[in-house]
């Protein structure tokens, strides 16, 4: 930098000499020494921002601050945890508000027993849970008996444990109820009548309402309409709004209604396997065993209470027991038949 501004001194003085007997007391002598004199300025101000930027580029003691590295560690820590977050999902029963008000204090529990971070997800529409689960979208399930059956026909999910209801079984029922005013008096009577069911995939609201209209001699043929309305509330509202003759539901749901003077108790069906948790069949033992162990060790009538809402009116009011495949066999025989299942495999 030196070297470029004498030369640029030297140029000045052999103008200043050869010209100045010519134009020493002109004005353009001072003119042309001035812009002289401003380009001199110009190119020492550039240079020095050029060495300024190389300056920069080559400084190899430049480096992103730790709080920076930690910072993106952090984030894709983050990242990580949350592929590893386990999704809960389950049929629907009641309304989906009331649903996820029930599960998510329970997963809640879950979580902190076992230290895995867990999530709620509603099924979306057009699927199952038995697909959501058996393909993975969903790793953990409150399933119906009906959804777990076809899971494992379909997937090979694993069941957990098996819901126990208020009367410290691990079995649930179907009730099917008429209208307070209804002139019916026995399932041999639905013959010819119009009969709401909740989901096709529902235990109590479909399964169990068809294994007794069967046993009866009432097949779907023999009703004059029937109906899937999707969930345990909308088949009773069916009732109550005098759009269908009856329908077949929760058993505890149908208790409420029934005590509130909304619907009459028709037939109430023998007990048959509750429903539990399924897990993806794709999840490490470890964790299963840590999962189902907070399961058995739940107690919604004791020290978890406080924790929950509305847990006495779910198909697991008293907690769970371990469950097994066995304990769906008889069930599994009645999908057969009604072709509710299609793949038939051992449940060994």
């Amino acid at each position: 930098m030196v070297s470029k501004f004498f030369l640029i001194f030297l140029l000045i003085t052999h103008i200043g000499e050869r010209e100045a007997s010519m134009i020493r007391h002109s004005t353009v002598f001072f003119r042309v020494t001035a812009f002289i004199f401003l380009i001199m300025i110009l190119y020492v101000s550039v240079g020095c921002d050029s060495s300024s930027d190389r300056g920069q580029s080559l400084d190899l003691t430049d480096r992103i601050s730790n709080e920076r590295i930690q910072a993106d560690k952090n984030e894709n820590n983050a990242l990580n945890d949350e592929k590893n977050v386990l999704i809960f999902g389950f049929d629907l029963r009641n309304s989906p508000s009331e649903d996820a008000k029930q599960y998510l204090p329970f997963i809640n529990y879950l979580s902190e027993v076992t230290g895995l971070p867990i999530k709620l997800k509603f099924t979306p529409k057009g699927s199952d849970i038995a697909t959501e689960l058996g393909k993975g979208r969903i790793h953990l399930a409150a399933i119906g008996a009906t959804s777990y059956i076809n899971a494992r026909e379909r997937y090979g999910v694993q069941v957990l444990a098996r819901g126990i209801n208020n009367k410290s079984k691990a079995e649930y029922r179907s009730i099917i109820v008429i209208h307070p005013t209804s002139k019916l008096n026995n399932l041999a009577s639905l013959k010819g009548k119009q009969f709401a069911f909740g989901s096709i995939d529902s235990t109590q609201g479909h399964l169990i309402p068809r294994i007794e209209l069967s046993n009866v001699g009432v097949g779907l043929d023999e009703l004059a309409n029937y109906e899937y309305t999707g969930s345990h509330l909308n088949c009773a509202n069916a009732v109550i709004s005098a759009q269908m003759d009856a329908c077949g539901m929760q058993d505890t749901m149908a208790e409420e209604f029934v005590s509130k003077g909304l619907l009459r108790k028709l037939y109430t069906s023998p007990y048959y396997p509750s429903s539990g948790i399924a897990a993806n069949q794709a999840i490490p033992k470890a964790i299963l065993d840590k999962i189902t162990k907070a399961l058995i060790d739940f107690k919604p009538e004791g020290k978890h209470k406080e924790l929950l809402y509305h847990w006495d009116k779910t198909e697991m009011p008293k907690g769970f027991i371990r469950a097994n495949v066995e304990d769906y066999v008889e069930l599994r025989k009645w999908m057969i038949k009604f072709k509710l299942i299609t793949e038939i495999k051992s449940v060994s």
